[in-house]
């Protein structure tokens, strides 16, 4: 995991920096690991997020099938696959949020997101400004948090819920569906 919002990014196999800016909870701290992905059928085009939250001391979290705790599959409308990308980060930062998460690890396959949460890669895409802020403003209300890059291949779940969310909207069903744990 790498550093929190103000720290400099340790290597991506190195233990997560606490985040001095966010709260302290004497309960105890509610780990989950994160999978988005975006998707645009033509860039732009049709677009999707999609998101599983998996709880982090479960057996086999870390798997790229791990059951999900939570899941996100969201319609967008016409967008770029980087502005879906970033719109399904916040959606889970958002969702762990609400579910009372202190520490999150996402395992993205956009590289792009990784680079530019770290401060590694400047943030030049006027549409992405506004929501790389808001990750870090969702960010920053966590214990600790890290971005790994991972390969598309371990990110088959997320992937799945983009396209369903493309799917589901061109047959007349709902823009999205958020299954949060009972």
């Amino acid at each position: 995991m790498g550093a929190g919002a103000d720290g400099p990014a340790p290597e991506p196999n190195a233990p997560a920096q606490p985040n001095a800016t966010a709260a302290s909870s004497s309960s105890p701290q509610m780990r989950l690991i994160v999978r988005t992905d975006g998707a645009a059928r033509g860039n732009p085009g049709p677009a999707s997020s999609g998101a599983v939250l998996i709880d982090a001391s479960a057996p086999g979290a870390r798997r790229p099938d791990a059951a999900p705790l939570a899941s996100i599959s969201e319609y967008l409308g016409v967008q770029t696959n980087n502005v879906a990308e970033y719109t399904a980060v916040l959606r889970a930062l958002a969702l762990a949020l609400e579910l009372g998460a202190r520490e999150v690890e996402m395992l993205l396959d956009s590289k792009l997101i990784v680079e530019q949460l770290h401060g590694r890669w400047r943030v030049k895409d006027a549409k992405l400004i506004l929501l790389h802020a808001e990750a870090k403003s969702h960010l920053a209300r966590l214990t600790r948090w890290g971005a790994t890059h991972v390969p598309r291949a371990q990110n088959k779940q997320a992937d799945a819920l983009c396209n369903e969310a493309i799917d589901r909207v061109l047959a007349g069903g709902p823009w999205a569906v958020v299954i949060r744990p009972k």
